[in-house]
């Protein structure tokens, strides 16, 4: 499985909220609406974007990035951020929880309005952007977008997004089954983004990503994502990967950052907050196919690790 599809795959974009923004100067519209990652593509125009504390002030270590025509960025929760034609223009609106629009510096109600199907902003706007919003976090996904920074930029210069122009012609469409094509063109758009960043100099991979590439971690790590189920020990990972269970132990450790036993129980209780979010199955059935004996196994884990019972978690992400 490749890695980052893998990741991925479990919690899907489902029912993402997608649309064409568009902006005649002077705009600026303040984002705070803590959602796990927004997905954003320049179409026409330029636009700011600016980090910002809690507060509303910019962040001191987080410089404002431009976004030409062609380029991508992607942000990640928690902190909000300025999207603004320039970043003197103070913000005319905020996009808070749920993706309410609030006026703000004495905008009139509707300043920023929706315009039709997927279409939001001001009518005929000369600045547009397609963006896709990622509604809830997944714990396999936090596990690869925590690699991330807050907002990083991919030019069109070193990576010219071939799934472009498509989304284009697709957000605007109003047909059966639209919103599960844009939930998957989000989902591709996302992938194929974080590969081309990981590729990039200035990335910081995590320590697990570049350890695929190992000769003896790589297999190892492939072995416990496909088949998580299995009663693994070092031994018999150590035996797998040709090696002994000291050198196994030493350079999964040293590489990924963690023993093997403790990736392996992450990402088993990972795969199992996905399928108490997604699913209906009891937490025993669970338990069986994320590799614990029991629900008791499972629930004792999980709230170690979480904090709170498989139960409440469910609860809390429905």
């Amino acid at each position: 499985m490749d890695v980052l599809a893998g990741l991925l795959e479990g919690p899907r974009a489902r029912g993402a909220f997608m649309l064409r923004a568009c902006f005649e100067p002077p705009w600026s519209v303040r984002i705070a609406d803590g959602a796990p990652v927004s997905v954003m593509i320049m179409v026409a125009g330029e636009a700011w974007i600016v980090p910002e504390n809690a507060d509303g002030a910019p962040h001191p270590d987080r410089p404002p990035r431009l976004l030409r025509p062609g380029d991508v960025a992607i942000a990640r929760a928690p902190d909000p951020y300025l999207v603004t034609g320039d970043q003197a223009t103070p913000p005319f609106g905020e996009i808070g929880p749920g993706q309410s629009c609030a006026p703000l510096n004495g905008a009139a109600e509707g300043h920023y309005a929706m315009l039709g199907l997927r279409r939001w902003g001001q009518r005929d706007g000369a600045v547009q952007m397609l963006i896709g919003t990622y509604q809830m976090r997944g714990e396999i996904t936090g596990r690869l977008l925590d690699a991330l920074p807050p907002l990083l930029v991919l030019p069109t210069e070193v990576w010219d997004c071939p799934l472009t122009p498509f989304l284009a012609e697709e957000i605007d469409k109003d047909e059966p089954g639209q919103e599960v094509v844009l939930d998957r063109l989000l989902d591709l758009l996302l992938i194929a983004a974080l590969r081309a960043w990981f590729s990039r100099p200035e990335a910081e991979p995590p320590a697990w990503y570049l350890a695929m590439g190992d000769p003896v971690v790589g297999p190892v790590l492939r072995l416990l994502q496909d088949d998580p189920t299995h009663p693994w020990t070092v031994a018999s990972l150590a035996a797998k990967a040709g090696v002994s269970r000291a050198a196994l132990a030493r350079r999964f450790t040293e590489l990924v950052g963690e023993p093997p036993m403790t990736y392996l129980t992450g990402w088993r209780l990972a795969l199992a907050a996905d399928l108490l979010r997604d699913s209906d199955l009891t937490i025993a059935s669970i338990a069986r196919k994320v590799g614990y004996g029991s629900a008791f196994a499972l629930s004792s884990a999980f709230k170690r690790e979480y904090g709170v019972s498989p139960q409440d978690h469910r609860t809390g992400a429905s």
